[in-house]
């Protein structure tokens, strides 16, 4: 299994539970399972915790960081035609352009999901709750990827599923 990672896990991860200074552990293991091919960040992703971040913001820091964004980028280019189905099919199909430009970069992340090899298959990471009765460009991540059958879990059932500890030693 791929996970792709939203912005928010990264930038919620940083900001409460596994800031980097607290809980380096945590973003060694984000980089170890990135190498292994395990968690990856699509390039439309870093481009949007780039723009969301400040000059001090120790996130963009640890993406920039020698080789940690290489390690971490998918390398692939987003396939549009599978952009403009998760658009049609996931939000609505008469979006408007102000609507569309709401969806930030969802859209782009969801794609890479349904872009799934035959031998590999993917799923989103976002902190994003369900919410069902959200329409349109209010729809939430996990509701948009159950209508389209593309998995989806959050920061927490990742972190079991890659069995992620921390070994925290005592002086």
């Amino acid at each position: 299994m791929l996970y792709l990672l939203d912005a928010n896990v990264l930038i919620t991860a940083e900001s409460t539970f596994y800031a980097i200074d607290q809980v380096p552990e945590f973003w060694d293991w984000i980089l170890h399972q990135g190498e292994k091919g395990l968690t990856k960040i699509p390039l439309e992703i870093i481009e949007e915790i780039d723009v969301s971040s400040r000059k001090d913001d120790r996130l963009i820091e640890w993406i920039k960081k020698g080789d940690n964004r290489s390690v971490l980028q998918l390398k692939e280019e987003v396939n549009s035609k599978l952009v403009h189905k998760v658009i049609k099919d996931g939000y609505a199909e008469d979006l408007s352009d102000v609507e569309v430009d709401q969806l930030g970069r969802d859209p782009f992340l969801i794609a890479y999901a349904m872009a799934a090899m035959a031998d590999k298959k993917r799923c989103v990471v976002t902190m994003e709750v369900s919410k069902p009765s959200r329409k349109r460009q209010n729809r939430k991540v996990p509701d948009v990827c159950a209508s389209l059958s593309v998995q989806c879990c959050n920061i927490f059932k990742m972190t079991r599923d890659l069995n992620f500890s921390t070994s925290w030693n005592q002086d």
